[in-house]
């Protein structure tokens, strides 16, 4: 449908660590960066992979579901989320993320990549399409029917391919999409936007570097790595990262692998040799410096004291 399902054959603890990256494949047919369909559809077209057996992965996509009926359980950053009627799941691009059995979770289920979104619009979105945004949206009772009319009418128009001119079917469909997002993004626990740095060349460049932090931290840990990737100097996306935040950018890509390593010490239980393998050193000792210098602990000390909190 819109996922590479290939898979060799690594240890359990190798294919672990790796959590491949997927990119956007839709269907023959399907223009523009979008796909819409249902949790039900997407099931019974795919009722062999990814879940059975359930495996991580990752997308350069988001993936935005509404559940209309059912409960859906779903692994983001490997933690499990329970998504339950009225409420939507986003899993954004980077984000490590396993399907579970949907049961009877029934819903519209949206695919779509990055740049489908105008610039003017994804600047106003940035909150809600923020890699620390919510991973579960529980949207004002108010827009609750609202939203989920509108996911329907996406999805109608998505089938209608063919049925009025094409620049009008991709006209209607993006716009259908921007409004629900709009109305999506007032949704409590979406931080409002940083007009100080909205629509600024350097807040747009330290966007698009949260995104290839995003997609690439476990794999690229230099800021000429990003400056390289973003066509910018080292020092033009340095000033973009402490206009917004304050920090350089190596403090930003080593904050970002230190997130990820808590998230597999602490929730996931993976141990330190798989975490130092996913986050790319070659030397688990060096991990295990990286982690007490930032923390205090080890991370055997860091993971014992997670399960104790959870017990």
């Amino acid at each position: 449908m819109m996922v590479d399902k290939r898979h060799s054959g690594p240890s359990r603890q190798a294919e672990q660590a790796a959590v491949p990256l997927y990119g956007f494949q839709p269907p023959v047919g399907t223009p523009y960066g979008l796909e819409v369909s249902t949790v039900e559809d997407f099931f019974a077209q795919h009722d062999d992979w990814p879940w059975n057996p359930p495996r991580p992965g990752r997308a350069t996509f988001h993936y935005l579901i509404a559940v209309t009926d059912g409960e859906l359980r779903h692994d983001v950053d490997h933690i499990t989320r329970t998504v339950a009627p009225g409420q939507w799941l986003w899993v954004r691009p980077g984000h490590a993320q396993c399907w579970h059995p949907p049961g009877a979770a029934r819903g519209p289920f949206i695919l779509f990549e990055p740049d489908v979104l105008r610039p003017d619009l994804a600047r106003l979105l940035a909150p809600l399409t923020a890699h620390e945004a919510p991973a579960v949206l529980t949207p004002h009772p108010d827009d609750t029917a609202w939203l989920q009319q509108t996911a329907l009418q996406l999805l109608d128009e998505h089938r209608a391919l063919g049925r009025r001119p094409l620049d009008i079917h991709h006209a209607l469909r993006r716009s259908l999409l921007e409004s629900l997002l709009l109305r999506l993004a007032n949704s409590p626990g979406i931080a409002p936007i940083d007009t100080a740095t909205a629509g600024t060349g350097r807040g747009d460049r330290y966007r698009c570097f949260l995104d290839a932090l995003e997609l690439h931290f476990r794999e690229l840990h230099q800021a000429a790595d990003y400056a390289e990737l973003l066509g910018c100097s080292v020092r033009t996306l340095s000033r973009a990262a402490r206009d917004v935040t304050g920090k350089g950018v190596r403090e930003l890509i080593d904050e970002r692998r230190l997130l990820e390593a808590r998230r597999l010490l602490g929730a996931a239980r993976w141990d330190a040799r798989t975490v130092a393998v996913h986050l790319g050193f070659t030397d688990p000792a060096n991990f295990g410096r990286f982690f007490r210098d930032r923390t205090g602990l080890t991370p055997a000390a860091y993971a014992a004291r997670e399960a104790r909190t959870d017990a």
